[in-house]
Order: C-alpha cells, then structure tokens, then sequence
C-alpha cells in the first residue's frame, strides 16, 4: 500500500514534533511527513507536488490573515483536505473553520489517540470535528465574498496582497518578490479586479473578513 502523504503546516517546532509523533504512531510505514513552517514554505511544497492526500494546517501561520491560508488552499488545491490545527479552539473559530471549507479541526490541547482517530477519518474521505464545531455559523455576506474573491487568487497575487496589507510599497514588494516593479503593479491591478476593490485600505478590509473570529 502507498504511504500517506502529509504536510504538517505549522511555525511551532514543538507542536510539529508532536504532530509527527502521533502521526508516526498512528499510521506508522504508511504515512510519509513534510513540514511547512509558514505560508511561504506551504506554497513551495505545493508548487513542487499537488497530489498531497492531507494538509494539516495552523491557524496563525506567518504570512496568513485567519483564515487566508484555508481559502487559498481550497481555492488553488480543492482536491486536497485541509484540517486546521489550533490553539484557538472557541466554538465560532471551528465553525468557520467549517464555512471556509476545511475537512476538520483539531484543537491543539487534543490528545495524540484524538488526533491519530481524526486524520484517520479524514484520510478515509470523512470529516472530523470536535463537540464545539458541531452546528453551524452562517457567514456574513461579506465574509463570503471575500472568501470568493481571494479563492480566485494564484499563490503570487495572495503573496502581494499579504505585502500590500502590511503597509509595503510596490517597490519594497518587488524587492522582497525579486520582480519589477511594472509585474507588481500588474498584480496588484488584477488583485482589485478579483476582489471587486478599489484601493489598498479596501484590499485590507476585505482580507480582515477572514480573520478567525469575526470582529
């Protein structure tokens, strides 16, 4: 049988360690890992292999707004199952863990059996999430079409678009992205264009929307 493969998507060295730890136990032979320790390293993972069968991915990554991270998966990767990880384990962030169309979620207070049952299931093509997911948040209008419009973004136009709500200048962005000037203009142009804005402050609010509880 073909090993799993898992990318375990998450900044903390610890909890990616008990990830593999619990992995490593569950599955044994049949789960090969790969770890991300930010968006930017998620991305060049996946630009390399699509054919991932789990993504396991934190919450507050570097380089992600909430829920930023799960939307451009879903949208670039949808034949990929997300289950989200995270310390914030309130009712309302698991259940929009949910509407932005994550496969689970798993606290990261749970323990390694719970955590080896739910990638299990999910692997298995199910779903698994904990007794605060259960029923459902309805998102705001806003919220779904932020979800919409950044779904529709490619990995390098989130990438600006994280840069320009961080306050950094076309140049500084081209710099940081080794590119012209000219291609971050193009971006940014059709960055608005996809997300229906008119300006940087407007880009900025809407990628607010994916934030992990609503404000």
């Amino acid at each position: 049988m073909a090993a799993y493969q898992i990318l375990i998507a998450d900044d903390h060295p610890l909890f990616r360690s008990a990830l593999q730890q619990a992995l490593t136990l569950g599955l044994g032979q049949q789960a090969q890992l790969v770890e991300a320790a930010s968006i930017a390293e998620l991305e060049a993972q996946l630009a390399h292999k699509t054919d991932w069968d789990l993504v396991l991915l934190d919450l507050n990554m570097p380089g992600a707004y909430g829920f930023s991270g799960l939307v451009l998966l879903r949208g670039q990767y949808p034949q990929i199952p997300v289950v989200m990880v995270s310390a914030q384990e309130e009712a309302a962030v698991v259940q929009r863990a949910r509407e932005f169309g994550a496969s689970g979620f798993i606290p990261k207070s749970s323990d390694l059996e719970t955590i080896q049952q739910a990638v299990r299931l999910v692997l298995d093509g199910d779903t698994w999430w904990p007794a605060q997911g259960e029923g459902g948040v309805n998102l705001s209008e806003e919220a779904k079409a932020a979800k919409a419009g950044l779904s529709s973004l490619t990995p390098q136009q989130f990438r600006v678009l994280t840069m320009v709500c961080d306050g950094l200048l076309n140049k500084q962005i081209a710099y940081e992205l080794s590119v012209s000037e000219a291609t971050v203009k193009a971006h940014v142009t059709a960055i608005f264009r996809k997300l229906g804005v008119r300006t940087r402050t407007q880009a900025a609010l809407l990628l607010q929307q994916l934030e992990s509880t609503p404000g």
